[in-house]
């Protein structure tokens, strides 16, 4: 019987101690799935400001003080706090590394007030690179793997490719690099190179340097023994598209036989209409029929008419060109001339809150905006919906419209990323499918598939079989977890 592995999880953000976005959700869930199938698997992440040490139970560990962390000429001191990520019946240890002047901020890289990112980032995730390194030698902890997340490890791998090559302590440590998305890559001008302390020949093309300045994506992506990324399509079109690969497909398509496709999951105790505490009624598919409790409930809430025939849309989201609303702008005369309603819920980019709002105003009777974030109201979303709109110009992963198939709320999605990979696209005729698919990023193509989900809603007992077959698919963690620790075992092997 092979033997566990030790594996450390890096990740810039972790459910439930710090969140901007789905890396947070990876990160709290994962390890946790991991450590179920009976590995040692740890977290490390920075300390934020915005952690509350009494509520998330942060404890001092007194033998891991103001360790020094070479950043460019100075030094910086690391002190090490501990927690827990926990379910009713499993822990995993999350350590928190902490430098007051570094990470003790109102942001996690963004400053609160100006929206800007910090001027400081550079030096703030080449500390945390080079200080887990640092950390794991004085714990003695060695890990098998060290699976990092996102442009704020990227450098991880590179140190062990160079700095930490001959240390002993590192001789059988490999690497695997998640992309969650190549839209964010960690560039910095070309001083902040000579911070980083790795060796100037790093500084080229087949290194760090692109375009004259220093990518942090571009380090992980070079210097991983393995690459992932959040679905099988992801993979393909960041090493096949300039659009998608952000100006790294070069790199990446050099590196496609290291590189694999690992769909995201989700958490199935928290979206999951047979046990969701949020939404008015639970329901699953063998009662089916209580969905349109949650239905009615949702247009009282928002301010729309109680139509139980008339299709209800839902939409969560950020509020930006990637998630289609510049699509959406350009159909909504059109769909709202439809016997149908519209609720959106989400923030972003203030031309659409405009033009959210007075469609709003227009449309009173037949689309609800809510330009907030609700965490309740998107599970009400879910549930009282019909339908869940995903028109992205690109999505690596999506959770959302995993999350609507567990509650019978129809996907209507653009075939890209995890959108392709999760929704199969309806067959009337045969009874097949999950969703409704259109490929092109037009506008045409999108109202085309939103008037073949209203055609099949016209079909009650179609309908009803395409909820029951999105409802009976998996999504779970477990499958995802699997790969990974397939993965990790072929790295250890070699």
């Amino acid at each position: 019987m092979a033997r566990p592995l030790n594996i450390l999880f890096l990740a810039s953000e972790a459910e439930p101690f710090a969140k901007t976005g789905g890396l947070a959700d990876v990160a709290g869930a994962l390890p946790l799935t991991i450590k179920s199938m009976g590995h040692e698997i740890r977290l490390m992440m920075p300390r934020y400001g915005t952690i509350n040490e009494r509520r998330q139970k942060l404890h001092e560990m007194i033998r891991l003080k103001e360790i020094p962390v070479p950043v460019g000429p100075k030094s910086h001191p690391a002190n090490v706090k501990s927690s827990f990520l926990a379910t009713n019946h499993l822990k995993v240890q999350a350590y928190f590394l902490d430098n007051v002047h570094l990470f003790g901020r109102a942001g996690l890289y963004v400053h609160p007030d100006t929206k800007k990112d910090y001027p400081d980032n550079d030096e703030r995730f080449i500390f945390y690179c080079r200080g887990v390194l640092e950390v794991l030698k004085q714990m003695g902890w060695q890990p098998d793997i060290i699976h990092c997340n996102e442009w704020q490890t990227g450098l991880v791998p590179a140190y062990l490719k160079t700095l930490y090559r001959d240390d002993p302590f590192y001789k059988h440590t490999k690497t695997v690099f998640t992309i969650h998305n190549m839209a964010y890559q960690g560039i910095f001008p070309k001083a902040s190179f000579a911070k980083t302390g790795l060796p100037a020949e790093l500084f080229t093309p087949k290194g760090l340097e692109h375009f004259g300045q220093v990518n942090f994506l571009k380090a992980g992506l070079q210097f991983a023994d393995a690459l992932t990324t959040v679905s099988v399509k992801y993979a393909e079109e960041i090493g096949s598209s300039e659009e998608l690969g952000a100006g790294l497909q070069d790199v990446v398509a050099a590196r496609k036989r290291d590189l694999t496709g690992i769909l995201n999951g989700i958490d199935y105790d928290v979206w999951n209409p047979a046990v969701d505490e949020l939404i008015p009624v639970k329901y699953d598919p063998k009662t089916l029929d209580l969905k349109a409790e949650n239905k009615r409930a949702l247009q009282e809430r928002v301010g729309l008419p109680l139509a139980e025939g008339r299709p209800l849309i839902g939409i969560i989201s950020r509020l930006a060109e990637q998630k289609g609303f510049d699509l959406l702008e350009k159909i909504l005369p059109e769909l709202m001339a439809r016997d149908l309603q519209l609720v959106v819920l989400g923030t972003g980019q203030k031309e659409y809150h405009t033009m959210l709002e007075k469609a709003a105003k227009k449309y009173h009777d037949r689309l609800a905006v809510r330009l907030t974030f609700d965490d309740e109201l998107a599970h009400w979303i879910e549930a009282g919906s019909d339908m869940f709109l995903m028109p992205s110009r690109y999505e690596p992963c999506g959770l959302n419209q995993m999350y609507s198939l567990k509650y019978g709320t129809v996907p209507v999605v653009r075939a890209t990323g995890g959108l392709d990979d999760t929704i199969e696209d309806v067959h009337p005729a045969r009874g097949t499918g999950t969703g409704f698919k259109f490929e092109r990023y037009d506008a045409r193509e999108l109202m085309d598939a939103l008037q073949r989900a209203l055609d099949a809603y016209g079909n009650p007992a179609l309908w009803r079989k395409i909820m029951k077959n999105g409802m009976s698919r998996d999504y779970s963690w477990e499958a995802s977890a699997k790969q990974y620790v397939q993965l990790y075992r072929g790295l250890t092997k070699k």
